[in-house]
């Protein structure tokens, strides 16, 4: 018999009569489908979890939309399309961003004496909220802080309405305080290319003499010595930080100062020139006369990590640790 190529010899493999297929001779097992559509559905669904992941680091932690800018930016490289970013500034470097007239962010303020030493400034905004949480952050709409000047000085950097001005800080004679709001990232607002500003005449006395300031009667001498404060405590605190600065340095080194929560802690603060301390988280700030010591003493009622800061030379003076 002719052996014909075409026809091999043995019996016939089974064939899928769907496909033409042919299935297998030792276990019958039917053919498998190929692998094309497989692979595509690996593929689609790894490029869904991809895209989850990247819309997850988008938004922050939790979901949460973060405003700060990215590392190596500047505060007004930061993204945000609110209002237009002009090339002028506020006579400081702060560029100004300007926003339409209605509903643009709007600020009074009023200055009344202390009874007991400087004035307390009251500043009243429209369309504006202080967001001192966000500092640093993009621009967003009617938020922000204020700056405080007297005659064209930075005084200091507001995160609320109220803000008391020692009699220290203003010299004897007549002079312009304003108060200047700005964007979480330090531009400052403006309309029809001015900055949204405010200001007050303020007239200051001779040292010892200014608004609000008063002399107490001499006390006559007690029959016994009355009781002091144990060494290097102020009055009504727990805990006393004493700190120096000087040729822009900080003595001790900034560290941080351990509390429990609910505890008194005095901030005890000399500085060699005029400056502002700040407390970030309890919106708490004091004046910093040069070459005089200043005591700013809080309770430590909110638990968590808080800066203490300078406003003009931007030093840390050490960290709160509150638990």
């Amino acid at each position: 018999m002719t052996h014909d190529p075409a026809h091999p010899s043995g019996p016939a493999a089974p064939v899928d009569s769907a496909g033409g297929r042919t299935w297998c001779d030792a276990c019958g097992t039917p053919p498998r489908a190929a692998h094309g559509p497989r692979r595509t559905l690996r593929t689609a669904a790894l490029v869904a979890v991809l895209l989850l992941l990247a819309g997850g680091a988008a938004t922050g932690c939790g979901g949460r939309a973060t405003t700060h800018h990215k590392p190596g930016t500047s505060h007004e490289q930061a993204s945000g399309s609110v209002g237009t970013l002009l090339e002028t500034d506020d006579g400081a470097g702060h560029r100004l961003r300007e926003v339409p007239a209605e509903g643009a962010p709007e600020v009074r303020v009023s200055a009344r004496p202390d009874t007991e030493d400087g004035w307390n400034l009251q500043l009243t905004v429209r369309n504006f909220r202080f967001t001192p949480d966000s500092t640093g952050g993009a621009a967003l709409p009617g938020a922000g802080h204020a700056h405080l000047e007297l005659d064209g000085r930075k005084l200091a950097r507001l995160y609320g309405p109220w803000f008391h001005l020692p009699a220290a800080q203003v010299p004897e004679g007549a002079h312009t305080l304003t108060v200047r709001l700005y964007a979480d990232d330090h531009t400052a607002w403006a309309v029809a290319g001015k900055p949204v500003e405010a200001a007050v005449p303020l007239t200051g006395g001779p040292p010892g003499q200014g608004a609000g300031a008063h002399t107490h009667a001499p006390v006559p001498a007690a029959s016994s010595p009355p009781a002091s404060s144990p060494p290097g405590e102020s009055p009504q605190a727990d805990r006393t930080v004493t700190i120096a600065i000087r040729g822009g340095k900080v003595t001790p080194a900034p560290g941080r100062t351990e509390l429990r929560r609910g505890e008194r802690v005095a901030l005890r603060v000399t500085s060699d020139r005029a400056d502002t301390l700040h407390v970030h988280g309890y919106d708490k700030e004091l004046a910093l006369p040069a070459g005089q010591e200043a005591t700013l003493t809080l309770t430590a009622d909110r638990t968590g990590l808080f800066e203490v800061e300078t406003h003009e030379s931007g030093l840390v003076l050490t960290q709160l640790l509150v638990r």
